[in-house]
């Protein structure tokens, strides 16, 4: 990056820059009345774009937290949690009716806890169901064909007083897993909405840069990478996926290559794949994830 001088440049023009890009200020300023220096001022600044700040690693435990504070406020405004509970997933889906007059499905939000089970409609809000988790007998995917001829899976939950309720979920083999955990104590509750509990446990994780291709050319991002016995991801603070995945079956060498990169001098890694493409990664450490990744792929591999 290098300082400009241009003179047609408009606000828009600066804009995009400072999202896109971002800039440092560096400014030493004299307030003086009559040659009399009375005010100094000094100001070392970075102004950027959130996803920039994210990306380069600014900013994080900021972003970190607030993103925390926003689920636990979106939870508890839309459920009422109790002393002490703690919302492991939540999913489109329904209950179905089969009492009274009404018979038909009921569609809301399904919230799993740490202690209970909950359909819930927001606009108008009702519980329009639940159970404790201590009372769920036995839990089984079963099929059902749609009035259109779709067969889908719904959540045939049984209760210790003889019921069996139906439940429909948007990922109902993603609910029907979760929902086995936490009954058997195996899943630790507060996981973020949306995401999956890694099976894996991991071997290193930190910073990464990843050079993400695109069609307008290759472009460095931050982001956090995660590394298991079984794959390499790798995940933007601003992505709702992971937009690396590498099983590492599939991983044929790494080298250090020479030269800039986002993490200095000599931090750019290139991976090979066995099908001959090439993933660039930068780190502040690039040695120890050499080391790191070389260790992990050997292990895995076939004798």
């Amino acid at each position: 990056m290098r300082p400009t001088r241009e003179p047609r440049v408009t606000l828009d023009d600066l804009v995009e820059v400072l999202l896109n890009k971002g800039a440092v200020l560096h400014l030493d300023l004299i307030v003086a009345v009559a040659d009399i220096p009375l005010i100094g001022v000094s100001v070392r600044a970075a102004v950027a774009g959130m996803e920039t700040m994210l990306e380069y690693g600014m900013m994080r435990n900021w972003d970190e937290a607030t993103r925390a504070w926003a689920e636990r406020s979106t939870v508890h405004r839309a459920l009422d949690l109790r002393e002490g509970e703690s919302v492991v997933r939540r999913m489109s889906g329904g209950h179905l009716l089969t009492e009274g007059v009404y018979h038909g499905w009921r569609p809301g939000t399904v919230y799993l806890t740490d202690q209970r089970l909950v359909v819930l409609r927001k606009e108008p809000r009702e519980v329009l169901w639940e159970a404790d988790l201590d009372t769920v007998r036995d839990v089984r995917l079963a099929p059902e064909r749609t009035v259109g001829g779709e067969e889908r899976l719904r959540l045939e939950v049984s209760l210790a007083d003889g019921r069996r309720e139906l439940l429909s979920a948007g990922e109902p083999e993603t609910l029907y897993d979760l929902l086995d955990r936490v009954r058997a104590g195996r899943l630790a509750p507060v996981l973020p909405s949306g995401t999956v509990p890694e099976e894996e446990p991991a071997i290193a994780g930190g910073h990464l840069w990843y050079e993400e291709p695109r069609r307008s050319g290759p472009l460095w991002r931050g982001g956090q990478a995660r590394l298991t016995a079984g794959r390499l991801t790798w995940k933007s603070p601003v992505d709702a996926r992971p937009a690396l995945v590498l099983p590492l079956t599939d991983l044929a060498g790494v080298r250090r290559v020479s030269g800039y990169g986002p993490g200095g001098e000599g931090s750019v890694l290139v991976l090979r794949t066995t099908t001959g493409e090439e993933i660039r990664l930068a780190a502040d450490d690039p040695d120890r994830w050499a080391r790191r990744l070389t260790a992990t792929s050997l292990a895995g591999a076939p004798a």
